[in-house]
C-alpha cells in the first residue's frame, strides 16, 4: 500500500478524484483504500499516475529468489548465497536481511548474526536464464529497455499507451505479475519523469513494491534526503561532500553550480542538477555493457594473501559467469583496489586476444597485484573485463608461453558443462574455499 507521501503528494488535487491502480487486479479506479473489484490493499494512488512514463524495474533479492523457486523447501528459511568460511556473501533473501546479512559481508559475520541460514553458492547460469525470461516480458511493452545487470533495468513506455490500451503504471503492473506467476520471482517499480528518481523510488517500498516520484513532488522528496541517496554517491565521496559541510540534498541546493563544479570538479555540476532532480538521460538500449566487473568490500581491512587470493579466484569466476552468460568476452583485464586510507588503485592489462575464462582473468589479475608493489592493507578489492566484444571471438589463440593453457582451457569448459547440469557447486577449485 502507498505511503502517504504518494497519496497526497500535491497539494491543490482533491485524493478523491486520484488516480488508483490495483496491483493484484489491474482495476483502475478513483482513490481509495481497498480495490472496489477485489478487495485487495495493494493499491496505488497517485495524481500523475497515468502520466509518468520511466521506469525502473529491480527484481528483489534476484539469485535467492530463484534458489527458493527452484527449492520450495528454503521459501520460509533465511537464505544466503555465497559460501566458504572465509567467502562473502554475494546475496540474501529477506529473511536474512532482517538479522543485519549484507551483500559483500564475510560468511563468518554473516552467520554469527544469522548462525540458522541455509548458504547456497551461486549458480549464474539459472539467474541468466531467468533474466533473459524477464527481458523478454519487458520487449513485449517497449523497445527502449536498458539492461543495468541481470536482475534490474530501465524502461521508456512513452508511447505505449495507445499501443497496449493501458498507460504504464498498468503495464508495469503487469509485468511484475507476469514475473511472479511465469519465472516465480518479484519485482519492485520505480515510476517517475527520469531515470534519476525512478530508481530511487524502485527502493523504496521493496519487496514488491511500486512507488512513484511525481514532477511536482520532487524537490520536497529531494530535499530531506541525505546525499547517499544519489546514485554513484559511495563512502569516499560521501566523506568529501560532509568535509565541505554537504550532508542533505538540501545542504546541495545552497551551493552555487560554479562553486559546486570548482570543488569537486564535472561531479559537482552533476549533483548540481541531481539535487534538483534534473536527468536528461534517455534510456538507451545501444548504451550496452562497457564492462564486465565484480567486487567485494571487506568487513575488516585485510593483508591476508590467502584471503586476497580466494577473494580474486571467486570474483573472476563471477566476471567469467556473467560474460559467459551474455556471450561477451574482455579485451582488457582490470584490478581494483582500495586501501584502508580509501585510496584507489586500478591497473589494467590488454591481452593479445579477447577473453571470456575465469582462469584467465585471475591469473592476469593476480600478475598485476603480485607486480603491483602496493602495501595494504586494503579494504575492497575487485577485477573486470572492458573492451567488450562478441564472445564467439575469445580465447581462440593459444598461449605460446604457456604450454598448460590450452589443458585449463578445455578444463573450464567441462567443469561449466557440469556444473550447468548438476549445480554451481558440482566442482569446486580449492582456491575458492579460501
Amino acid at each position: 500500500m502507498m505511503a502517504p507521501l504518494f497519496r497526497n503528494a500535491c497539494s491543490g488535487y482533491d485524493p478523491v478524484t486520484m488516480p488508483s491502480l490495483c496491483r493484484d487486479c489491474l482495476t483502475r479506479f478513483e482513490t481509495g483504500r481497498r480495490c472496489p473489484s477485489c478487495r485487495s490493499p495493494r493499491v496505488i494512488a497517485h495524481v500523475e499516475l497515468e502520466t509518468l512514463t520511466i521506469a525502473h524495474m529491480d527484481c528483489d533479492a534476484f539469485y535467492a529468489s530463484v534458489e527458493k523457486r527452484d527449492n520450495p523447501a528454503l521459501r520460509d528459511q533465511p537464505l544466503i548465497v555465497g559460501g566458504g568460511k572465509r567467502g562473502v556473501v554475494s546475496t540474501c533473501c529477506y529473511l536474512a536481511r532482517i538479522r543485519g546479512v549484507r551483500s559483500a559481508m564475510p560468511m563468518f559475520q554473516a552467520m554469527k548474526l544469522c548462525p540458522e541460514a541455509v548458504v547456497v553458492p551461486p549458480r549464474i547460469a539459472h539467474y541468466a536464464d531467468a533474466s533473459r525470461q524477464i527481458r523478454t516480458m519487458m520487449e513485449e511493452l517497449t523497445p527502449d529497455i536498458e539492461p543495468l545487470s541481470l536482475d534490474e533495468a530501465f524502461l521508456d513506455l512513452t508511447g505505449t499507451a495507445r499501443l497496449h490500451g493501458a498507460p504504464p503504471a498498468v503495464l508495469l503492473a503487469r509485468l511484475t505479475k507476469r514475473m511472479e506467476k511465469e519465472v516465480g520471482v518479484t519485482g519492485s517499480i520505480g515510476l517517475s519523469h527520469n531515470k534519476f528518481l525512478a530508481k530511487i523510488a524502485s527502493d523504496l517500498d521493496k519487496p514488491r513494491g511500486f512507488s512513484v516520484i511525481g514532477r511536482a513532488e520532487t524537490e520536497g522528496f529531494l530535499a530531506p534526503k541525505p546525499v547517499g541517496i544519489i546514485w554513484g554517491v559511495g563512502t569516499a565521496s560521501r566523506a568529501a561532500l560532509e568535509a565541505a559541510g554537504v550532508r542533505t540534498i538540501s545542504d546541495l541546493l545552497r551551493w552555487d553550480r560554479r562553486d559546486l563544479t570548482l570543488r569537486f570538479g564535472q561531479m559537482g555540476d552533476r549533483l548540481w542538477h541531481l539535487a534538483r532532480g534534473e536527468d536528461h538521460r534517455r534510456v538507451s538500449r545501444d548504451a550496452g555493457l562497457k564492462s564486465i566487473s565484480k567486487e567485494t568490500t571487506f568487513f575488516e581491512d585485510t593483508t591476508d594473501a590467502d584471503l586476497l587470493d580466494g577473494h580474486l579466484w571467486r570474483l573472476a569466476e563471477q566476471v567469467s559467469d556473467r560474460a559467459k552468460a551474455k556471450d561477451l568476452a574482455g579485451r582488457t583485464i582490470t584490478l581494483k583496489l582500495r586501501k584502508g586510507d580509501f585510496q584507489i588503485v586500478t591497473r589494467r592489462q590488454a591481452l593479445p586476444d579477447p577473453t571470456q575464462l575465469a582462469d584467465r582473468i585471475y591469473r592476469t589479475a593476480r600478475e598485476m597485484l603480485d607486480r603491483s608493489g602496493i602495501k595494504g592493507p586494503f579494504r575492497l578489492i575487485g577485477t573486470g573485463l572492458t573492451d567488450l566484444c562478441p564472445g564467439p571471438d575469445a580465447d581462440r589463440s593459444p598461449d605460446l608461453l604457456d604450454p598448460a593453457a590450452a589443458r585449463r582451457v578445455k578444463a573450464e569448459h567441462a567443469a561449466d558443462a557440469i556444473r550447468a547440469r548438476f549445480g554451481k557447486d558440482a566442482i569446486i577449485k580449492g582456491r575458492a574455499l579460501r
